[in-house]
């Protein structure tokens, strides 16, 4: 319950004029037109309107009489980063032959509104074979001959009576009280329902690269520019403004009506509620968990791949089967994120605690191979030579008693046990390379191994001498 302050303030959140001025409008390509004041051009349109700079009241009022339901071409989005832009109206009452002056001149305003293209693509939504049907109806669709400098596509999305079956179709299967796997499977199929999905969002990715990939102004439009034009233009929107991906973003409109007027006529802002007030009050409670700033996906146009196989496993269960308690997709949302966030955490801190392990052996070898290198080199005060052929160590020297190995001198002696000391300290210093966990970083123990390869037991002459030995080792 809210007084009639913060019910105003509600209604607020959701301003036009500033969502046309974060586009970077007006500018020198578009401007805003009082053309549609107290909705006499087309009632079905909002009172602001951005045009283009170059189309004057003649060329709108006359598109206008030649669109169905007067719904003209008018901007719905615009691309700052290189000044291409998506627009949306309806079909042209074309027919076969009829052609309109204006809106010829209409359309070419729109394309002169980007300086870094030369034409402009006209994208319409329906199949072609619906598109030809409205053209035996005096309706129809752009001939390529009268527009100059337009590049034509059709993209089949199904009417909203197809789309309805189809959704009641799905619908019933999500019901079954205990369907099998094949069943779904097969009844989800023959829905239709995800090939409507995918069609809406491969129209919505191709406008999304026109705009962004090749600079292109689109034009979009069906029948009457009602459920598939908003559909693929909200989508390519959303592809390229990551602003749309924030809940702030989110606020297109309230779904209130089906026009700005009726809005006005019924009296909506003083005979009920926003939502987005409360959304907005409690907007860390809709907050996704997983949400990074600085991931990819937050910054610049989304790639989404459209491939079948992604659309089928992508099935909304969470949404469709949120009834049927016995299924996967009854379990709440929300705690399998925050249980997919935890050990997303675990993971990243068990990542870190690797990194500093490994920069610490890092450094411990780095050491080691400096002494190593030191100790290679010929003995100025003992005159040993390592290139000394006639006294280099083999095999049968390490095999006897330690006695016989040949004498070295003072100072290669303090070399070695300078060696001995930096293995010391490299397992007192990291529990981690002690005995126990030698295979673990990929270092073995060799004093419990034979030179066989066998297990034996060290004998009392290998534990008195057992530092002698590891100094032996390490020199060779």
């Amino acid at each position: 319950m809210l007084d009639k302050e913060e019910r105003e303030q509600g209604w607020v959140l959701i301003n036009l004029s500033e969502e046309y001025k974060r586009m970077g409008l007006p500018n020198n390509y578009w401007l805003l037109s009082d053309v549609n004041r107290q909705y006499r051009v087309c009632d079905s349109y909002p009172t602001e309107l951005y045009v283009p700079k170059s189309a004057t009241a003649h060329i709108i009022v006359g598109s206008s009489k030649f669109r169905s339901r007067q719904r003209f071409p008018v901007l719905s989005y615009y691309y700052k980063d290189n000044h291409a832009s998506i627009c949306r109206s309806s079909q042209p009452l074309s027919g076969f032959s009829a052609r309109c002056l204006e809106d010829e001149q209409m359309l070419q305003a729109i394309r002169k509104a980007n300086p870094g293209s030369d034409f402009v693509y006209v994208v319409d939504t329906r199949p072609k074979l619906n598109a030809m049907a409205n053209r035996a109806a005096g309706k129809g669709y752009e001939n390529e001959d009268n527009y100059s400098n337009i590049k034509f596509q059709f993209i089949g999305i199904e009417n909203i009576h197809v789309m309805r079956n189809s959704l009641q179709k799905m619908l019933e299967v999500c019901e079954l009280k205990s369907p099998s796997m094949s069943d779904f499977l097969w009844g989800l199929e023959n829905s239709g329902w995800l090939r409507h999905i995918k069609a809406i969002m491969d129209a919505g990715i191709f406008i999304a690269k026109a705009v962004s990939e090749e600079g292109a102004n689109v034009l979009v439009h069906c029948s009457d520019g009602w459920d598939r034009t908003a559909q693929v233009c909200s989508v390519a929107s959303l592809l390229l403004d990551p602003h749309y991906r924030t809940l702030k973003g989110f606020m297109f409109g309230n779904f209130l009506c089906n026009s700005q007027k009726e809005r006005q006529e019924l009296k909506i802002q003083e005979r009920t509620y926003s939502l987005w007030a409360h959304l907005w009050k409690n907007w860390a409670d809709y907050l996704n968990p997983l949400f990074r700033a600085d991931h990819s996906q937050t910054q610049g146009t989304l790639h989404l791949p459209t491939t079948p196989c992604n659309f089928m496993y992508k099935f909304w269960s969470g949404m469709y089967n949120r009834f049927e308690k016995g299924m996967q997709p009854g379990q709440s949302v929300t705690d399998y994120l925050m249980a997919v966030k935890e050990e997303t955490q675990q993971l990243e801190e068990e990542l870190e605690a690797l990194e500093e392990r490994l920069e610490k052996i890092q450094k411990v070898q780095l050491n080691c191979t400096k002494v190593k290198c030191k100790q290679s080199e010929p003995s100025k005060h003992s005159g040993f030579s390592t290139s000394d052929n006639s006294i280099a160590n083999t095999p049968q020297d390490y095999s006897g008693n330690l006695k016989s190995f040949p004498s070295r001198s003072p100072s290669q002696g303090d070399e070695d046990s300078a060696l001995i000391l930096t293995q010391d300290n490299l397992k007192s210093s990291d529990p981690d390379l002690s005995a126990n966990s030698d295979q673990e970083s990929g270092v073995e123990d060799l004093s419990c191994w034979s030179p066989s390869g066998g297990e034996h037991a060290p004998s009392e002459d290998s534990g008195k001498d057992r530092d002698s030995d590891e100094a032996v080792f390490l020199t060779a």
